[in-house]
């Protein structure tokens, strides 16, 4: 690294101010004061990141969309959770490079990692993540941030490089593998920012809980990080659990060897470094899970909030069709400079109309709740999140009908269909026992230590994830009392 080694900048942080940044190991420049944890240290390294213009737009961009029309004070930033797992990112890496296994990270790495925590979300787009269900040509914002990361005319590489001392390229992986398969390193590495525990929602569920003061979020975050470990874990499909949670098991010899069970037992099996959890992570590990589990339930698939995501959504799919906006220059938009610019007098009509609408809470209402208990209508409507193309014509198919039904005109606009996106409910997380209980093994998945697998999690969401017809008020007690009608025929056409 410029400078020096790793070694030499955490004996010029002691030298000079007494103290090192967690985790890196960078000098401290400043602290700033966080909701969540009250103090979050920054190193000049990390303060040229934040000062970006790129950076900054974070900034202007609300971490969880139009929840705050429901909750007024959820005004809080994707900036602020940015750094907020960077916090919790350093902490991990401090804490995991202190344990028996702490030398599978490198100064290097933790440096990676850490720069790869305050970038996760850079290519974000404005409003949570609805404008990237349009898919292509919106990619996803991983992939904004990848190209955003290395561009070397960019403001953000040449940073990483010179201050940070590391691969850009690196750093993009790390958060978006979409260009290959990771180094056994660095899949570890991106462990802590996406997984099954992983640094992100340690931060964002406790954070969102808290800015809607709600009772949902509870998350011991300390004990997760203390519980955190380094092993060799079965890479095979199966061992150690299998698919379903439910199927093989593992064995360590306390050297690292791992064995799988079943018909391959007393075999070796490929494995890798992974982040694991100690006895203590256990139960932390599960609040983590339920905790995720409400605050969609109760904030996140909130009604209001989702017919608000459904409006923007279609406004801008409108004006992508129509080529009045550029798909590549919508992640350098914030949630007010994108609102300004759909209410553009040069934007489609319905457009325009919907933008107006979100502006002065016009929101659209509930007219039809669809429950996954309604199997076939559920799985046909759910189909159209894949296809954004089918649900915008099933949309203006129910317009057309309406139209028909109420003999008056009825914008192209007025009933929307909201699908929340199917969620991943990942349960892969191995538990390390140092003195495991009779029947257990030394390394074993944690849906094997408490008997329940993705399979049950995914089970609660279906029941709990509803699919909505959502209507402008005039239209939505017509559509309530109609909906057979207008929904049924298309069954057998483009849903």
């Amino acid at each position: 690294m410029p400078g020096g080694t790793m070694a030499d900048v955490r004996e010029d942080a002691r030298v000079g101010t007494g103290q090192g940044v967690p985790g890196t190991g960078f000098p401290v420049a400043t602290t700033v004061r966080d909701a969540l944890y009250d103090r979050i240290v920054l190193s000049p390294p990390e303060l040229a990141l934040i000062g970006t213009r790129t950076f900054l737009r974070l900034d202007r961009i609300q971490q969880l969309g139009f929840v705050s029309r429901v909750w007024p004070a959820a005004k809080h930033t994707r900036y602020e959770h940015a750094l907020g797992v960077l916090h919790l990112t350093r902490l991990a890496v401090d804490h995991l490079r202190a344990t028996a296994a702490g030398e599978a990270i490198t100064d290097d790495d933790a440096r990676v990692v850490a720069a790869a925590a305050l970038l996760h979300d850079i290519g974000h787009y404005p409003f949570s993540h609805a404008i990237e269900e349009l898919g292509p040509p919106v990619p996803p914002h991983e992939a904004v941030g990848r190209r955003l990361i290395t561009d070397p005319d960019g403001e953000l590489a040449p940073i990483l490089r010179d201050q940070w001392g590391v691969d850009p390229a690196r750093v993009a992986a790390v958060i978006d593998p979409s260009g290959g398969p990771l180094p056994p390193g660095d899949r570890l590495l991106r462990g802590l920012l996406s997984g099954p525990l992983d640094m992100d929602k340690l931060d964002y569920l406790p954070r969102d809980a808290r800015a809607c003061n709600v009772p949902y979020g509870g998350v011991d975050t300390a004990r997760l990080i203390d519980a955190l470990t380094i092993a060799e874990v079965p890479l095979a499909e199966g061992s150690g659990g299998g698919g379903d949670g439910r199927g093989g098991r593992s064995s360590a010899d306390g050297r690292g060897a791992r064995t799988s069970g079943g018909a391959d037992a007393g075999f070796p099996v490929p494995s890798a470094p992974r982040v694991v959890v100690g006895a203590k992570g256990v139960s932390p590990l599960h609040s983590l899970i339920n905790a995720r589990q409400e605050m969609f339930d109760n904030v996140y698939w909130h009604h209001t909030n989702r017919a608000c995501m459904a409006m923007l959504l279609r406004a801008v799919q409108e004006a992508l069709l129509a080529g009045a906006v550029d798909p590549a220059a919508l992640p350098t938009h914030d949630d007010a400079s994108l609102l300004a610019l759909l209410a553009d007098p040069a934007m489609p009509a319905p457009t325009r109309r919907l933008t107006a609408a979100l502006a002065e809470r016009r929101v659209h209402k509930r007219a039809v709740e669809v429950s996954a208990r309604a199997v076939e209508l559920y799985g046909r409507l759910g189909n159209l999140y894949f296809d954004p193309a089918a649900r915008r014509a099933a949309e203006l198919r129910l317009a057309e009908e309406l139209e028909v039904l109420t003999g008056a005109p009825v914008p192209l606009e007025a009933v929307l269909v909201d699908i929340p996106k199917p969620e991943k409910w990942r349960t892969g997380v191995w538990v390390r026992f140092d003195r495991p209980p009779v029947g257990f093994q030394t390394l074993m998945p944690w849906r094997d230590v408490v008997g329940l697998g993705d399979g049950d999690f995914k089970r609660y969401e279906e029941h709990r994830r509803l699919i909505r017809i959502v209507a402008a008020a005039p239209y939505r007690d017509e559509v309530a009392a109609h909906w057979e009608r207008l929904v049924l025929p298309l069954l057998g056409g483009m849903i």
